[in-house]
């Protein structure tokens, strides 16, 4: 089981490790820049606002990831900073590694 702030948890890795923000990331997803927004994951009458499946999607799409990498950042404790060496493996199989860019 999951729950809101692990979504979105998993959200600001996987932006992290494809070095960029979160806003960043939904632009390049093609979503509001500002549909990742922390001051947005908590609606104005307290409600916690989930991210939707489409929106997690599209970032999967850009990002090259898969919803089981996606849920897996959830468990991972280790967290990646700016800097860190850091592998990714490509839709189409091949590993491509490099560091960290920090968020901007």
């Amino acid at each position: 089981m999951f729950t809101h702030s692990d979504i979105w948890l998993a959200i600001d890795r996987l932006a992290e490790t494809a070095g960029y923000s979160p806003s960043g990331l939904s632009k390049k997803a093609g979503l509001d820049p500002t549909t990742f927004n922390k001051s947005k994951r908590i609606s104005a009458d307290g409600k916690p606002r989930w991210p939707s499946t489409e929106s997690i999607a599209k970032v999967l799409n850009v990002t090259g990831g898969t919803m089981s990498e996606f849920l897996s950042l959830i468990d991972k404790k280790e967290i990646f900073q700016s800097g860190d060496l850091v592998q990714v493996k490509a839709e189409n199989g091949e590993t491509v590694a490099g560091k960290l860019l920090s968020r901007g």
